[in-house]
């Protein structure tokens, strides 16, 4: 046998291994040093995010081919790995490279995010996938069923879930240092602002800059002219391509809440917003309430959701001399209040501080990681699943972008997570499950 087909049955027989997620006490790591594990990677979008995603699978792999739909992006990442091959259509990449490549990182705007990481997948590939992992409700359990169908290791870049504080979070809410949750207020910066929401489509059509490749950039999405408004940084405002504020931000603000409580399948849904614009893009802000059932011996939660500068009430955290900023979390007990500051929740108070004094933390029971991307690459290599592996990951983001849903609607939707639909409006299908351009379905 080869030492190519040596080292691959290894690396399938790893991600084999992997598919657990991360439930009971610490793992130790280990560094491997066998150049038998040293993953090819094929990276897809490689700036802006993508340009760290790409120098993360270079500090533990081998770059093999890099993919951007923009010329002078992808010639930029070139000069740093001259050795990997270029590529405009990660489709012709995975084509050509299939039995190199061991792992893709996809870096890209969201609405590509699941027909390159799915056609990964189906040809065995583990998939490092930025957040939100997915445009759609659809897109988000079809991740799931793939993933778990190769088995394949799996992440997506929510970073903060790799962070002490977060997973010290975790196990308070978990271990009922606050008590019974029944409420939860998430917020962020974000706003329409900042993604270009609240806006119609522009209409001026300029040409095609020669180094853009915009056929492809669209991809699965519907035919429109060429607008600098789109690429290379505004997308996640319009409809067609991101997911606004909540997309951007809720993988990583209201994921501390998620994995303390299981806050997966709300019953229902409802959204207050400054309202979608000709529907092209997300509002300027939103509130968004989730409904959540009781889940074992938890009882029931709302989270409520804030963007484009709304906020919770500042009463949430009265007396505490903290102050109130511009994103954060608050989860409320009945034995006291967790008040996380932070995007990601690594950063927190109990609440009221007096109480909380002399509290002494639970044991760990989560494991502590050794770097976001680097729990990935031990995935890959046989390790435990990356803690925001897909199993997880996709929940979080289904949940979430459920939120766009109701936006889309315009009503309270209840939703049936068994069947995936909404039950008391049918024209809600449409957004669970969107179309996809000929030669880039799922």
């Amino acid at each position: 046998m080869s030492g190519q087909a040596t080292r691959r049955e290894f690396i399938k027989q790893g991600g084999a291994l992997s598919a657990a997620f991360w439930v009971t006490g610490p793992v130790a790591f280990a560094d491997s040093k066998s150049p038998m594990e040293r993953l090819n990677f094929a990276c897809i979008g490689v700036q802006g995010k993508g340009s760290s995603d790409t120098d993360s699978a270079g500090t533990y792999g081998n770059v093999i081919a890099l993919c951007d739909i923009d010329d002078v992006r992808l010639d930029a990442k070139a000069k740093k790995f001259p050795k990997a091959k270029k590529y405009n259509d990660y489709r012709k990449m995975l084509a050509d490279l299939g039995n190199k490549i061991d792992a893709v990182t996809v870096s890209t705007p969201d609405h590509t995010h699941a027909p390159a990481s799915i056609r990964a997948m189906r040809m065995g590939k583990h998939c490092f996938c930025q957040k939100p992992l997915t445009h759609s409700v659809y897109e988000a359990r079809l991740m799931r069923q793939v993933a778990r169908e190769k088995k394949v290791a799996t992440q997506m870049g929510n970073q903060g879930t790799s962070l002490d504080g977060l997973r010290d979070a975790v196990e308070i809410v978990r271990a009922g240092g606050i008590g019974d949750v029944r409420e939860v207020h998430v917020w962020t910066n974000r706003s329409g602002r900042f993604w270009k929401q609240a806006m119609p489509r522009p209409k001026a059509t300029p040409p095609v800059p020669n180094n853009v490749h915009w056929y492809l950039w669209l991809g699965s999405a519907p035919d429109r002219p060429y607008h600098p408004i789109y690429h290379p940084f505004s997308w996640r405002g319009w409809l067609d391509f991101g997911t606004g504020a909540l997309g951007d931000m809720a993988c990583h603000t209201a994921n501390m809440a998620v994995m303390a409580l299981d806050l997966f399948d709300p019953i229902t849904v409802e959204a207050q917003s400054s309202g979608v614009v000709a529907d092209e893009t997300y509002p300027a802000w939103s509130i968004i309430t989730y409904q959540f059932a009781k889940r074992g011996k938890r009882p029931p939660v709302k989270l409520v959701w804030y963007d484009g500068g709304k906020r919770p009430p500042r009463d949430l955290v009265a007396g505490s001399n903290v102050r109130m900023p511009s994103s954060g979390s608050i989860l409320v007990g009945d034995k006291g209040t967790l008040y996380s500051p932070n995007d990601y929740g690594a950063r927190f108070f109990l609440l009221p501080k007096e109480k909380f004094a002399d509290y002494k933390k639970p044991e760990p029971t989560l494991a502590r990681s050794p770097g976001h991307f680097k729990e990935f690459a031990i995935a890959c290599q046989g390790g435990p699943a990356a803690m925001s592996n897909f199993d997880y990951a996709s929940r979080l983001t289904e949940t979430m972008i459920l939120g766009n849903v109701a936006l889309r609607v315009g009503k309270k939707i209840h939703w049936d997570a068994r069947n995936m639909r909404v039950t008391n409006a049918p024209e809600a299908a449409q957004y669970i499950k969107t179309a996809y351009r000929p030669g880039f379905e799922l």
